[in-house]
């Protein structure tokens, strides 16, 4: 399997990368630059009409390509059995973590990224809304996983797509004081060497430096 990952630096990004990194597939990185507004060339829509990263070809089946973030770990978990259960009920609830993150998880810490960050005009109520409800829902993992090793017994592809958001936190001005549990997952995911590899493409970068840069992360 060759497969060509058209990515960025951004949780989402880091959501295709570290499960390519984890599977050990052979893939490509193309850089895409979004402050050069590279996601919006046609050469990229033709791939992604909506004009996001990150996107999967897989050159091993037709060129098909992939885009939108679950749908990839999706794609590569059901075609390599990797990082993915092999019965339904299990199937259904590594969907429904990977869900919880797309639905609520990645769009709250955007919106508290945007706003507590990106926003000339700071607008406390809109700072708190996100920043709070980003708080619930950590708060929803840490009571999960106090009985829970990992999101669905064994880890998956459920905890690729939830620990590349919940550790930006920091970026995001959500505390996780408190959550021992949550502390305890998300050390563990990034104590795995492929996990930390699959943060580090296409390049590696310093939460402090993106912040300056005002580089907004989706």
């Amino acid at each position: 399997m060759t497969i060509s990952l058209y990515t960025s630096p951004t949780p989402n990004g880091w959501k295709a990368s570290v499960a390519l990194e984890e599977m050990q597939l052979d893939y490509q990185v193309r850089s895409v630059d979004l402050r050069k507004g590279e996601q919006k060339t046609p050469e990229f829509l033709a791939l992604n009409p909506n004009g996001r990263i990150p996107v999967m070809v897989d050159h091993g089946n037709q060129d098909f390509v992939v885009f939108e973030s679950g749908a990839i770990l999706l794609y590569l978990g059901q075609l390599t059995g990797k990082l993915w259960p092999d019965n339904a009920r299990q199937q259904s609830q590594v969907t429904q973590w990977l869900m919880f993150q797309m639905g609520g998880i990645g769009p709250m810490m955007g919106q508290a990224n945007v706003f507590y960050r990106y926003m000339e005009e700071q607008i406390p109520t809109a700072i708190s809304r996100y920043q709070n409800e980003g708080r619930r829902l950590f708060e929803v993992l840490n009571t999960h996983l106090s009985d829970h090793e990992y999101l669905v017994d064994d880890y998956s592809i459920a905890d690729i797509a939830n620990w590349c958001w919940v550790r930006t936190y920091k970026w995001s001005g959500i505390s996780m004081d408190g959550l021992d549990h949550l502390h305890r997952w998300k050390n563990s995911i990034e104590a795995r060497p492929a996990a930390r590899r699959g943060v580090e493409v296409p390049h590696k970068i310093v939460p402090e430096s993106v912040a300056r840069a005002g580089r907004t992360l989706i």
